[in-house]
């Protein structure tokens, strides 16, 4: 992929969160604690799997 389509890529995605974070903040709020729900659950899992491994 050549720079100058990376570039402009980089700019729409900065630009369409920027948006969405203006025009719907609770959803995008909502949205946030989602994904960190499911970071917290998978590094709970792996966690888990290495006390495991280890016991």
């Amino acid at each position: 992929m050549s720079p100058g389509v990376k570039k402009v890529l980089v700019i729409g995605v900065v630009a369409l969160v920027l948006f969405l974070l203006i025009s719907r903040p609770t959803e995008s709020a909502e949205a946030v604690q989602t994904a960190l729900g499911w970071l917290r659950d998978g590094a709970e899992a792996l966690l888990t799997f290495v006390q495991n491994l280890f016991a």
